[in-house]
């Protein structure tokens, strides 16, 4: 059964997306040097310079980081990978891997994160995610905001939440509701995967 669930996984998984060109691209419609993006977001200009020269995977934090200061969310970084806005039913290949370590796996070790997103959420007032978390993951000592409300059930495994100064562990069953603004962290703390059914609106992640 485990065999099984690795290789849905490793199917859905979306092909590998120019993460250093996209970014680039997004950067220079902005007029910004890479000196200032990086000035801007609070990394320096050769992490900047070496995504972009798709010579380093950033974390989800990282990336989010970074485009935060531009303004763009993950889901817009990555929309014009979607082939029909108008699309009403996804199978599980035709989710969007928000993670850009996951994108990049055929070079860069991932960070056992996966955040797949269904749809395309500039033509929605919702954000949904199929995340699944291996054992240890952890989205970052630093914790990361967005302008939305976000809620979410765990499926499988064991979650620990950090959200403002509060921290708990959920189970399967269990569920969370809290407004996104506030700093949150996400970590596997159980010996087994952890996935969460979760969504937040408006779409700003």
């Amino acid at each position: 059964m485990t065999d099984r669930k690795a290789q849905v996984s490793e199917n859905a998984t979306q092909p590998k997306i120019d993460i250093g060109a996209r970014l680039k691209a997004v950067r220079t419609s902005r007029r910004l040097s890479q000196r200032e993006l990086a000035r801007k977001s609070g990394v320096t200009n050769g992490l900047i310079s070496q995504i972009e020269q798709n010579h380093s995977s950033p974390s989800v934090a990282s990336l989010k980081r970074i485009l935060d200061a531009i303004p763009l969310s993950l889901s817009e970084f990555f929309a014009p990978e979607f082939a029909d806005r108008e699309q009403i039913f996804f199978r599980a290949t035709e989710l969007r891997e928000l993670n850009p370590q996951k994108v990049f796996r055929s070079f860069v070790a991932s960070d056992g994160i996966s955040l797949r997103q269904v749809g395309d959420t500039a033509h929605h007032a919702i954000q949904m995610l199929h995340e699944c978390y291996d054992p240890g993951a952890d989205t970052g000592v630093e914790r990361y905001t967005h302008d939305s409300e976000e809620a979410g059930i765990v499926i499988s495994g064991l979650i620990e939440i950090t959200v403002g100064d509060q921290v708990a562990v959920l189970g399967p069953g269990d569920a969370y509701l809290f407004d996104s603004r506030v700093p949150h962290r996400f970590r596997n703390t159980g010996d087994e995967p952890c996935t969460i059914v979760s969504a937040c609106t408006p779409p700003s992640f």
